[in-house]
């Protein structure tokens, strides 16, 4: 039945049914008295991907439906025109990151906005595709109340599984312009004694599997997949430690 065809009291019961069907989902061992006093739950982090696919409409596909590993999603996808996609709520879990962690924090999915970008790994971002992730990161840090330097790599969080968005991400790009973190070229080296590991451990990486960390924290920071720190390491890490950029 059309809804102009029923009475108004008819049209109301109807009206509230459907508000009950999209709003939270209630216990119905207990009796609802709501309580004005709580919010959404907001995300911690922003997590940057790239879909090592041909396409924005493969990626699409993909997203909406599986991978080899299984069902898969993101909040966003960014193609190479600057054109951005949303495929979750903010508010909702997408099945982004994985296993991983990141500081204190091991529930990734739960904890982050998951951004893919259309790229396959191997070529530069386009200025366009840039810019409109600068866009998206200044609105969500300012909707959610995000602090600018809690936007890592999938790799950040997932050492020796995971390698995107890869060595030629612009990350010092994203810094200039208020995002993540990045070493002062100016910071002094290092006291004696500086134990390096504890300060990858500081900044936000899991360093059970040290080779791991090291390979992924250099694909950030020195843009190469190198397996050893050097003195330039050591210079950098104290100076985002110094700084005080550990989460």
């Amino acid at each position: 039945m059309k809804l102009s065809h029923l009475s108004i009291p008819a049209l109301a019961c109807v009206l509230a049914l459907a508000a009950c069907q999209h709003g939270a989902p209630r216990n119905p061992m207990a009796t609802w008295v709501p309580s004005p006093n709580h919010d959404l739950r907001r995300p911690q982090l922003v997590v940057i991907h790239y879909t090592e696919q041909e396409s924005v409409a493969r990626s699409l596909a993909t997203l909406r439906t599986r991978n080899a590993g299984g069902r898969v999603s993101a909040h966003y996808l960014i193609g190479r025109d600057g054109r951005i996609y949303q495929l979750v709520s903010d508010r909702y879990r997408a099945w982004h990151a994985g296993a991983g962690s990141w500081g204190t924090i091991h529930e990734l999915n739960s904890a982050s906005i998951g951004i893919e970008l259309d790229n396959n790994g191997r070529e530069p971002f386009p200025e366009a595709q840039i810019e409109a992730l600068l866009r998206l990161l200044e609105d969500l840090a300012a909707r959610h109340r995000l602090p600018k330097s809690a936007v890592i790599g999938h790799s950040d969080l997932a050492p020796g599984r995971k390698i995107d968005p890869g060595p030629l991400f612009p990350w010092k790009r994203l810094f200039d312009a208020g995002f993540g973190i990045w070493p002062d070229p100016d910071a002094p080296p290092p006291p004696d004694g500086f134990d390096p590991m504890l300060a990858l451990r500081l900044i936000g990486y899991a360093i059970d599997d040290p080779e791991a960390a090291i390979r992924s924290y250099r694909m950030r920071f020195r843009g190469d997949n190198g397996r050893a720190l050097d003195a330039q390491d050591l210079r950098i890490l104290h100076a985002l430690t110094r700084r005080g950029d550990a989460p």
